[in-house]
């Protein structure tokens, strides 16, 4: 039997890739992105392709309504990808942004996934793949709004690893790190949508470190891998008998991940502020 796995965050990066990858596989794969023009293209290339908006609660129900209605019913596995940046300090973040960014990277997720879970459950069998991050692990200044709804996933994926367990769905967090997609783009509307830096007592580090940064392009972040690298550790995500809790992607979350083990808050604090 044909299995099926549904993929959001297909427009570009890292879930293009997986979808593409996936399908060549013999996987049929239902690519869904947030715009309807992106799934416009990709049915043209030949993808199931549903609008899911993490942001739009129809959208997830209905999207999801189409991607049984096409299977009969069954769905073997979910990647949930797919979300934005929001760079400033802290104190610069109003809790309008915070809840945008909360309600795409977080909120959304956990609306389609708790929707998939009866239909696992009544399978009895699924496997639900996470795309965290490298900040799920650890953390950096200016990431504030992002590492915290990668922090509220991580613990959130460790719980159901546990609770889903019984009924034969595995949870599995992936952990890029720095990939080559278009995440820093995509982050500038909502960086002017929502921040005041011109008004900020840090004005002059926004101009000086953030703005560059967001707006230059530069080439790729040193130890930056392509889109295919997260792919690679997806497929083990599915195809493993037994698969791992997580999988680390490039050598950044390499290292975070052992330094949070190894090193106490201040020594850790020392480091990152020298990135």
């Amino acid at each position: 039997m044909q299995k099926s796995i549904l993929i959001t965050g297909c427009s570009s990066g890292i879930g293009l890739d997986a979808a593409q990858t996936l399908k060549a596989r013999g996987w049929r794969v239902f690519a869904a992105c947030r715009k309807q023009d992106d799934c416009d293209r990709l049915a043209a290339m030949g993808f199931d392709a549903p609008r899911i908006n993490y942001c739009d609660t129809d959208s997830i129900r209905d999207g999801l309504a189409s991607v049984l209605a096409a299977t009969g019913g069954r769905l073997d596995a979910l990647f949930n990808n797919g979300a934005h940046g929001l760079n400033a300090a802290v104190e610069d973040l109003p809790v309008e942004g915070l809840r945008a960014i909360f309600e795409a990277n977080f909120f959304g997720w956990h609306d389609l996934t708790r929707q998939v879970i009866p239909v696992m459950r009544a399978q009895g069998s699924g496997r639900i793949v996470q795309c965290s991050s490298t900040l799920g692990l650890s953390y950096l200044g200016w990431r504030g709004a992002y590492t915290a709804t990668k922090h509220a996933l991580e613990g959130f994926s460790d719980v159901m690893r546990i609770e889903l367990a019984p009924a034969n769905i595995q949870v599995v967090l992936i952990e890029p790190g720095p990939i080559t997609t278009l995440f820093r783009k995509n982050g500038i509307p909502y960086f002017e949508r929502y921040i005041d830096w011109q008004s900020s007592p840090r004005r002059a580090d926004y101009e000086a470190k953030l703005i560059p940064r967001m707006y230059r392009e530069n080439g790729p972040d040193r130890f930056e891998l392509p889109a295919s690298a997260v792919t690679a550790a997806l497929l083990k995500a599915l195809e493993s008998p037994r698969p791992r809790p997580r999988y680390y992607v490039t050598i950044p979350t390499w290292i975070a991940g052992t330094l949070r083990r190894a090193l106490p808050s201040r020594a850790m604090d020392y480091v990152i502020s020298r990135l």
